[in-house]
């Protein structure tokens, strides 16, 4: 079962397998026909206080894996962890999506690394 991640903004292709949107916000502009998302996981998301301090900035990406992988671990996150988890086993691919045009630097990103 392979676990990737896209910007959500990109075209759907078949590869993508199942695709879950892991942002707290809906992608701006983005109708849902065209996202083509399977399932919304904004729980899975960081916190807003989280989002806004972190701001993408890359000087601060150590310390956003290490806040985020905290808040993964809290009880607001467990049903869709467990969820994603459950899907994990079910389908061939995962796709996490995210909107953020930071394609190393993103929650999705470290999500995909908590999940090892």
């Amino acid at each position: 079962m392979a676990l990737k991640l896209k910007r959500v903004y990109l075209k759907p292709e078949p590869r993508d397998g199942f695709r879950v949107l892991v942002d707290r916000l809906w992608p701006r502009g983005l109708t849902k026909q065209k996202a083509r998302v399977d399932r919304w996981l904004r729980d899975l998301a960081p916190s807003n206080t989280l989002r806004k301090w972190y701001g993408h900035d890359p000087r601060r990406w150590a310390g956003f894996k290490r806040r985020y992988r905290a808040e993964l671990k809290g009880a607001r996150q467990r049903e869709a962890l467990a969820e994603l988890k459950r899907l994990r086993r079910e389908q061939n691919t995962v796709t996490l999506l995210f909107s953020s045009r930071e394609e190393r630097f993103n929650n999705a990103a470290a999500l995909k690394v908590f999940l090892r």
